[in-house]
């Protein structure tokens, strides 16, 4: 069978994608809430951008939602728009830096490190329930299961700025991450751009 066949079949995990996928999008919009206000509070420019990365993800995840069942032309037309809408943190993180280095004001350590493990808890409980389908449906669960991973080893990175800031008063740790996390983004977003052409071309395949 061509994978146009298979794009085209009844997929039987469709109904426990969909699950995951509405468990991933709700996880995400609520700690966005509480990540942004923690990083509004304290200043944190990697706090600030990983809050908009959840509410990204849980942007996509809605979008991949309303997407399952699409034909694979539509499919994959959807991956670029999410490639698009997964390089809004890395602009967010930009923003905030460039704010950061104006002021120059190391974020509050204690909350910063705090913030950060709770987002890593979330998006490891989404990792792992995504990990079962992210070679299924192409693009779109790429898409969420990326999101997902790469927010993981970004909220790592957010735990080990707020350690270092604890024992080194400087803003710089929050800055790198924040920048990093930018770059996570960019390659995620890139990623998924792959997948799409792959499902064009896999559609054009007779």
């Amino acid at each position: 069978m061509s994978e146009t066949d298979n794009a085209n079949a009844p997929n039987v995990d469709s109904d426990a994608f969909r699950s995951v996928v509405k468990f991933v999008a709700i996880a995400n919009l609520a700690y966005f809430v509480v990540e942004f206000i923690v990083a509004v509070n304290i200043g944190s420019v990697s706090l600030f951008a990983d809050s908009i990365d959840f509410l990204e993800d849980a942007s996509v995840n809605l979008l991949i939602l309303l997407a399952i069942g699409w034909s694979l032309k539509a499919r994959s037309r959807l991956g670029f728009l999410l490639g698009a809408i997964i390089l809004v943190p890395s602009l967010a993180a930009l923003w905030t830096a460039w704010l950061k280095f104006n002021s120059f004001v190391p974020p509050s350590a204690i909350p910063l490190t705090i913030t950060g493990a709770g987002a890593l808890l979330v998006n490891l409980v989404c990792a792992v329930r995504l990990s079962a389908h992210h070679h299924g449906r192409g693009s779109l669960s790429k898409a969420a299961f990326l999101s997902a991973r790469n927010d993981v080893f970004a909220n790592a990175a957010i735990i080990a700025a707020g350690i270092t800031t604890l024992f080194w008063l400087s803003p710089w740790p929050d800055l790198i991450v924040g920048l990093a996390i930018a770059l996570i983004n960019a390659g995620a977003a890139l990623e998924i751009w792959q997948a799409a052409h792959r499902e064009g071309k896999a559609r054009a395949t007779p």
